[in-house]
Formats: C-alpha cells, structure tokens, sequence
C-alpha cells in the first residue's frame, strides 16, 4: 500500500493505546504539530517499567498464595486469582510500549498482533473479573441463603466465560494491527490498525463504544449496584461501629480505585471522539495538544490499575496475610518470633464467620 505523510506522534498515541484514528491512507500532515513525545516519553517509559516491576511481583505473589489455598479457596478467592493472572498478562505488555513509546516499534508484525490482542484480552478479563467479584460479594452478604458449593460449581464456568469474551472481544484489533512502515519519518515504524478509507469511521465508533460499554460503564453500574447493597446489608446487620467503618473502607476503595484509574482515560478519549468528529466546534492547535497530553497521562495512569489491584483485593485481606508471613516463615525469609507476633495480633481480631467464609479482601 502506498504511503502517504503521516503525523507520527498523531499515529503513536493512537496505537499504543489501541485507539483508532483514521485509516493510514488517510493520515497527513497535521496542521499544526502536535508535541508530546519530547514531554513525555521518557516520563512514560519510567512509569510503565515501574508498574510492570510492581505488577509482576504483586500479582505473582498473589497467585501462589492462591494456589496454596487450594483446600481452603473461596469463590471470591478463585476470581481474585484470574484477577491477578489477568493483570499479570497486561503487566507483561507494559515493557514493549515502554521501548516503543521512547523509540518505534521495533518488533514487527506479529508481536504488534499478539501484544495488541494480549492487552486488550487480559484488559477486558480484568474488568469483568471486577464485576464477577462486586457480584459475588453480593450473592455471599446479601443472598446468604445461595448454598456455597452451587456458587463453587459455577466459578469454574463464569471464569471460563469471562476468558473467552475477553479474546473474542481482543479479536478484531488482533486481525486488523499491523507493523507499518513510516518511509516519510526516517523509516520510523509503527503499530498500527491499517483500515482502509470506507471502513474507519465505522471502526472508530464500534472500538471505542465497546470499549466505553463493556469496559467501563457497565462493569462501573455492576460494581455500584452490587456493593451499595452490601455496604447496606452490612451496616444494618453490623453492630460494632469499627466493623463498619473498616468494611465500608474496602468497598470504597474496590470502587474508587476502578473510577479513579479509569474515569479520567475514558473523558479523555470521548473528548477526542467528539473533537476528531467534529462535534465540539472548530479544532484549534492548543487544543488538540491539550487533548493529546491528557491522552497520554490518563493512559499511564489507568495502567496503573494493575499493580494496585493486589493490594485493594488481596494485601488488605487477613486471611492472605497470616498465609503469607506462613510461607515466608516456611521458606525462612521470617523468623518464628516474627510469625507468632503477627498471629498473635490477628489472633484478638473478631471476624464474623461470614466474612472467613466468603474472601480474603474483607
């Protein structure tokens, strides 16, 4: 395909986070240049290596916490487990856009496929782990009569389903990335959806209304309708005003953390849409750079979810932390006079056997 001048910063934001601007025989020179990669490439690499260090050892630990809970793994646990494994992938990715975000992408056609399907599979898995939790939070406080081993028979399969929608919902941007070569910039190359003329505009509204929908506002509603009526089960049925306030914590944070590292990139995005739609009137060069800065950091802020996860839903659970300090113990990282310390400090704490029985975060 012939190659036509391309604004390659308009084409590196975009790609990198699998935004989807108008095709590459569409892309000219900007009217204006548009100067982010100076600013905050560096900045971006840095953070995307640090979140990858953090995330990759949170969540490892997570997971082999896990799996030495088999015996004793609750529904709740089984699903904090796919969480972590899916924030483990998408951690995974994070050092890839870090070399390409400092430089171009240098690793060719099928790791810009597969990193691309990669991102958005584990991304999607993540986020519908968050509402399969809010829910099974629910069904174990609210529904106390649902039996435990109906909700354990079905995980298995809820799991299951969430991996498969995430790659299906992966597939599309899998099919249409591509390594592309930028002759105009130096032989810079990118990764890029390389759509054609007559079908951008079509992709551009269904990429980004799925990913707002299913990504965002539906797992939010989920989450909110979910945990506000715990929150009020919980306080009607607590009364010890310290137990309240400590699980009330948790559930603000489980949604304050999704809202806080989300929010921001989806405005960000949709204020794009509407400026590149032209629905938020002329399009000035301040502006657009205002755009394109905000793009950058409310991205690199929302990457960030991953390596908070482990703590919000499993470093703040009791339960996971006796388990811990135990391996640590076992594999002689802690002495014996630390482990009883901290046993015998969690050992005074009153915790409902409903809360043992349901999750290792609250």
């Amino acid at each position: 395909m012939e190659m036509q001048e391309i604004d390659y910063n308009d084409a590196l934001y975009s790609d990198i986070f699998n935004f989807t601007y108008p095709p590459i025989d569409e892309l000219k020179a900007a009217p204006c240049s548009v100067s982010i990669l100076g600013l905050s490439s560096v900045g971006l690499m840095v953070t995307y290596i640090i979140v990858f260090v953090l995330s990759v050892l949170g969540n490892s630990v997570v997971i082999y916490v896990m799996c030495c809970l088999a015996r004793s793994r609750t529904t709740t646990d089984i699903y904090l487990m796919h969480l972590a494994m899916a924030d483990l992938l998408f951690s995974l990715t994070l050092p890839f856009w870090a070399v390409y975000v400092y430089s171009h992408w240098i690793f060719g056609t099928f790791l810009c496929k597969l990193l691309s399907g990669l991102q958005d599979a584990s991304f999607y898995s993540g986020v519908f782990l968050l509402a399969c939790i809010s829910v099974d939070r629910y069904l174990a406080i609210v529904k106390t009569t649902q039996a435990l081993t109906q909700r354990r028979h079905l995980v298995g399969k809820v799991c299951g389903a969430v991996w498969l929608g995430a790659g299906l919902l992966s597939l599309p941007v899998v099919l249409q990335r591509e390594a592309i070569q930028l002759e105009d910039l130096s032989d810079q190359t990118i990764c890029y959806e390389n759509l054609t003329a007559s079908s951008s505009n079509q992709w551009l509204v269904f990429v980004r209304v799925l990913r707002h929908t299913l990504g965002f506002f539906l797992p939010l509603a989920v989450m909110v309708v979910c945990y506000s009526c715990t929150a009020t089960t919980m306080f009607r049925g607590m009364r010890n005003a310290v137990h309240k306030h400590k699980a009330m914590r948790v559930i603000l944070a489980v949604v304050l953390a999704f809202v806080l590292c989300w929010l921001p990139c989806n405005v960000s995005v949709l204020v794009d849409t509407l400026m590149r739609g032209g629905l938020l009137g002329e399009e000035t060069c301040e502006f657009r750079n205002s755009v394109s800065v905000a793009l950058y950091v409310t991205k690199g802020i929302a990457f960030t979810h991953c390596a908070v996860n482990p703590v919000l839903y499993a470093f703040i659970g009791q339960k996971f932390r006796n388990q811990l300090l135990l391996m640590l113990h076992k594999h002689g990282l802690i002495s014996k006079r630390v482990l009883a310390a901290y046993r015998r400090g969690s050992a005074h704490s009153t915790v409902s056997q409903r809360s043992r029985n349901t999750s290792i975060s609250l």
